[in-house]
């Protein structure tokens, strides 16, 4: 939800800079969600490709079976 938001805050042919501030106080049950996302995220980036939303459906057939067939 906070790269939607931030998202919505720079939008396509934004002329002037925006900064977007996340404040996260020490010790607390935010920032340990906080980490988990950040932690996530990272996973995600490394194993999706940075291509967007599209990658799946630039798959062939076989490409997206072996996607998702489990492997023993």
């Amino acid at each position: 939800m906070e790269d939607q938001a931030t998202d919505r805050a720079f939008r396509i042919g934004q002329q002037k800079n925006v900064v977007v501030h996340k404040f996260v106080t020490k010790g607390t049950v935010e920032e340990k969600i906080d980490t988990m996302l950040t932690e996530k995220a990272e996973l995600s980036r490394q194993i999706i490709p940075d291509s967007g939303e599209a990658w799946i459906t630039e798959m062939d057939d076989k490409e997206l079976m072996r996607l998702f067939t489990l492997s023993l």
